[in-house]
């Protein structure tokens, strides 16, 4: 447990070097605040340093491994998962009572801007499985009996590390189906796919349907009905792709 505390605090002190290093240059440069584009620049850059530093450290193990084992099958239905998911997670989310969301002027910013989908959509989803699953829960894993627990602890942190009520929910509930998928082929591949999918379509939605990309309510007009078989129909795709992962997921040999 230790070990994994240790890599999430270091990525959470990583992320505070870049955010006060762009802060203090914006201040050098005569700028009130770092601006949406400089923004975009500081995440990006702080998930490269991430990535950079756990592959270089070997906090997190880097081979070709698992992707020689020519996983296709177990990658298209982890697409599939990721798509079939999001509807139902839209439909939990209003379900629960607003919570605040502290960086949705930040997101926003980023997700209007084409050069947005780097930092969310290509970079993020690498830096996070770095730490969250290839470093510490693979810690955990070898320091806790029970792999459940493991996976559950992993998705508290990655919960947690977010330090957004609004993301949290949905945070620890993706990072129980990414912990299932790592500790089910010792690989962060599957994790990346379905965290570059989800992103992708949260960054697509929100440039397609400005406003309203987050609320299923708003998406139908406040149709109860079409929601409600939205829902279902998305629930008929993820949980067969779920099933067909139970079946194929496996470490590489």
């Amino acid at each position: 447990m230790k070990k994994a505390l240790f890599y999430v605090v270091m990525f959470l002190f990583i992320q505070l070097v870049v955010t006060s290093a762009f802060s203090l240059g914006a201040k050098i440069a005569g700028m009130p605040k770092v601006t949406p584009v400089m923004y975009i620049v500081m995440f990006s850059v702080f998930n490269l340093i991430v990535i950079a530093v756990f592959a270089w450290l070997k906090w997190t193990p880097v081979n070709r491994k698992y992707m020689r084992s020519r996983p296709w099958a177990v990658l298209f239905w982890v697409v599939v998962a990721a798509l079939g998911a999001i509807l139902p997670s839209l439909g939990l989310q209003e379900l629960l009572p607003d919570m605040p969301n502290t960086i949705e002027k930040e997101l926003e910013n980023m997700i209007s801007s084409r050069w947005g989908y780097f930092a969310v959509g290509l970079f993020a989803p690498i830096g996070e499985e770095f730490v969250f699953r290839g470093a510490a829960l693979r810690s955990l894993l070898e320091s806790v009996k029970k792999p459940w627990v493991a996976i559950v602890l992993s998705a508290l942190l990655f919960s947690l590390a977010h330090f957004n009520p609004a993301q949290m929910l949905h945070a620890f509930l993706v990072g129980l189906l990414l912990g299932w998928m790592y500790w089910r082929t010792g690989s962060i591949i599957p994790g990346i796919v379905y965290h570059w999918v989800n992103n992708s379509v949260a960054y697509v939605a929100a440039n397609l349907l400005p406003g309203k990309s987050d609320s299923l309510t708003e998406i139908f007009g406040g149709n109860q009905q079409s929601m409600l078989l939205s829902i279902l129909f998305s629930l008929c795709i993820l949980l067969p792709a779920l099933f067909q992962l139970h079946l194929r997921m496996r470490k590489a040999s």
